[in-house]
């Protein structure tokens, strides 16, 4: 019987601690190292990588910066108005994102148009329309092609490219960054099992942070 208890007892330890674990998203991307002062006492603190500044205009024809996500927990993916294949899906499922988190502070989707020479400020405008998205909880970016490229990498994403027909090529990744600009989360998108998985880990993301505010 003891024996029995005591093999009860560690699965529920063992329960317990997957559910701990469960309740912090990992942190993706490059890390380093440097030694800082704390209450007097040296400590070694954790560099990660975050998303760096930019800045775009979104479907509305504001000026969109790092800033304008401060305090913001984001999901981000990049695509293009014209696309025949990916976006189309990708799009069909950032609304059920949209739809669970469009009313809840602090949260926000950005898209990157990758054909910013197509993708005017009119052209995403009617976009958004289209998909049925409004006010503030989901922009459509357009800006600089080199711009929008080179921030790809730091989503670790891939680069976008055009093929010869003309095309562009890119990942169908939706990417979920909290509010310190770091990488928690990499989806994709064309996969609704995924998507699922990405709208349980927002909520897991924003406990996580409420936690941490009141601590």
């Amino acid at each position: 019987m003891r024996k029995l208890t005591t093999l009860a007892g560690l699965i529920i330890l063992f329960a317990a601690c997957r559910n701990s674990e469960q309740a912090t998203l990992p942190i993706y991307g490059n890390r380093d190292t440097k030694t800082v002062t704390k209450d007097g006492k040296e400590v070694v603190d954790t560099i990660y990588q975050t998303i760096p500044d930019f800045k775009f205009v979104n479907q509305y024809g504001d000026s969109i910066t790092q800033k304008s996500l401060n305090g913001d927990i984001y999901v981000a993916d990049f695509f293009f108005t014209t696309c025949p294949s990916i976006c189309p899906i990708m799009h069909r499922n950032m609304l059920k994102v949209y739809n669970e988190y469009k009313n809840v502070p602090n949260f926000k989707i950005i898209s990157h148009s990758i054909d910013p020479k197509h993708d005017s400020v009119a052209v995403l405008k009617k976009y958004a329309d289209g998909l049925g998205i409004s006010g503030n909880s989901w922009w459509l970016l357009q800006g600089k092609k080199d711009d929008i490229y080179n921030l790809s990498a730091s989503y670790l994403v891939r680069r976008p490219e055009e093929s010869a027909k003309e095309l562009f090529i890119h990942d169908g990744l939706f990417i979920l960054i909290d509010k310190q600009k770091r990488i928690r989360g990499s989806y994709d998108g064309t996969d609704e099992k995924e998507v699922a998985r990405l709208i349980a880990d927002i909520k897991t993301l924003r406990a996580e942070t409420n936690t941490e505010i009141a601590q």
